[in-house]
């Protein structure tokens, strides 16, 4: 698996997020939480995923953004913790800390919640 975060990799729209934030289930790993859901995409990407921080606890859209983007570099990074399936997945990291974190803490909280994920629903018992 390359290490990359393309465009088709990239969830964004809204329709899909609506369903996911209705119907999925999450993983949390505090200050990171997951929510996903197995749905249908017309391209051929097993998992499509998306960041978000919060406006109540960050005012300032410089630090959602750098947030953010310590986020997308951590998933990028470690996306090969997740095989290839048959099954396709929508992701959504959201952030819920009310400080600005260092890197290595997000890359750790979110290879923890890629593992997890793995377990429950990859590989179950």
């Amino acid at each position: 698996m390359k290490a990359t975060f393309g465009k088709t990799e990239r969830l964004k729209s809204k329709k899909e997020i609506d369903i996911l934030f209705s119907d999925g289930k999450s993983i949390s790993k505090y200050p990171i939480r997951l929510v996903y859901k197995k749905i249908d995409f017309k391209e051929k990407t097993t998992i499509r995923a998306g960041v978000s921080v919060s406006k109540r606890h960050f005012k300032k859209a410089v630090d959602r953004n750098f947030i953010k983007r310590l986020m997308r570099e951590s998933y990028r990074k470690n996306k090969y913790i997740v095989p290839n399936t048959t099954h396709q997945f929508a992701f959504m990291f959201l952030y819920s800390g009310k400080e600005i974190p260092e890197y290595s803490l997000i890359e750790s909280k979110i290879r923890e919640i890629l593992q997890k994920f793995v377990t429950q629903e990859i590989e179950p018992k």
